[in-house]
């Protein structure tokens, strides 16, 4: 297989493990799911020159946004797990071991405290959130679900016997 393919089925295979995840912690733990839309409503702003919102569920809707957020976080995933093969090389996708992929979990958190949580109005790291510490320990959390979800779909796509 291709690693550009690999890279692909790596990066959303992580993306549906942390959306499982997020299922199972709204269910066990009361923890709401992340909404999306609003990441495309930040996004569909993007355009018209608005990359900050104070409170991005105050921000008037964009047209797709729900549809838009999805792609994107699914974009971002695959984006992230190329970080894998640029990083420890094409070797990686066929000996996947789990310190890279967890590594790269941990790193991204960076992404939503440093842009998507500042440019939604929740301040750097959340810290304009209700409960910063949660929120931030929610975001690790998640993204080591993330890492984890790297390394699981590299297994899984190594099992393959075409692979």
């Amino acid at each position: 297989m291709h690693a550009w393919t690999s890279t692909l089925l790596i990066g959303i295979g992580a993306t549906f493990t942390m959306d499982a995840w997020g299922v199972l912690r709204r269910r066990f733990f009361g923890v709401p799911a992340p909404d999306y839309a609003l990441v495309g409503r930040w996004l569909g702003h993007m355009p018209m020159g608005r990359f900050r919102h104070d409170a991005i569920a105050r921000s008037p809707a964009v047209r797709g946004e729900r549809a838009l957020g999805w792609c994107m976080h699914y974009l971002t995933g695959v984006l992230f797990a190329a970080v894998l093969p640029m990083v420890w090389g094409i070797a990686w996708l066929r000996h996947p071991t789990p310190g890279p992929a967890l590594l790269v979990g941990v790193i991204t958190v960076a992404a939503p405290f440093l842009l998507m949580q500042p440019g939604m109005g929740a301040g750097i790291a959340a810290s304009r959130t209700a409960r910063p510490s949660m929120a931030r320990a929610h975001s690790l959390l998640n993204h080591l679900v993330f890492g984890a979800g790297l390394y699981v779909s590299a297994l899984l796509l190594h099992s393959v016997p075409s692979f």
